[in-house]
């Protein structure tokens, strides 16, 4: 333990989440990405896999003596499945066509290990419904690229917004860190909020 004032440490590459946490005032100290395997277990339920992606997140980064570290992770589930990050436009174009017209769950996990390396979590389930989608409505958003590389197929923040017909839950917490959970616990590891 020091007397040094705690830093953050952003154990995530995601630039959303640095945007993110710009809107609650702060800016991370260091920010450096996880190296893990994110692929889910044999028959893990999406909470559990997002609870236990956000903690490896933050248990593996090498923290600074003064430095609380921050990971999350959001995992969009179609009932029991989880829908990963999609790879290209046939993934957006497929998961889209899945979430069409019905209603989803956002699981977002944050992990916060304090300067002492207590670890706290906290998950927000948000629930999120499209419109029914026509093909060419897909076909298009899947061509705008926006949603590779997102969880679900999707961005919230961007144009599927004008597709979703309602959320129910955390909105930052569907695009990438649910901010009342998190300052919640970066408040009770220790680091100054105003």
């Amino acid at each position: 333990m020091t007397d040094a004032p705690p830093r953050l440490l952003l154990a995530s590459s995601s630039p959303r989440r640095r945007e993110l946490l710009a809107q609650i005032g702060l800016v991370p100290d260091r920010v450096q990405s996880p190296d893990i395997d994110e692929e889910p277990r044999k028959g893990e339920l999406p909470r559990f896999y997002a609870e236990r992606m956000a903690v490896e997140k933050a248990q593996a980064i090498a923290p600074g003596p003064s430095e609380i570290v921050l990971a999350g992770d959001t995992t969009v589930a179609a009932g029991r499945r989880i829908l990963p990050q999609a790879a290209d436009e046939a993934d957006v174009t497929r998961f889209l066509s899945l979430l069409s017209g019905r209603r989803h769950r956002v699981f977002a996990a944050v992990a916060v290990i304090d300067t002492e390396r207590r670890l706290r979590t906290r998950l927000a389930v948000s629930q999120v419904r499209f419109k029914r989608l026509a093909d060419e409505e897909i076909r298009a958003y899947a061509a705008s690229g926006e949603g590779v590389g997102k969880a679900g197929g999707y961005a919230i923040q961007g144009r599927a917004a004008g597709l979703i017909a309602w959320i129910e839950g955390s909105h930052s917490g569907i695009v990438g860190l649910p901010l009342f959970e998190t300052r919640a616990l970066l408040k009770a590891a220790g680091l100054p909020l105003d």
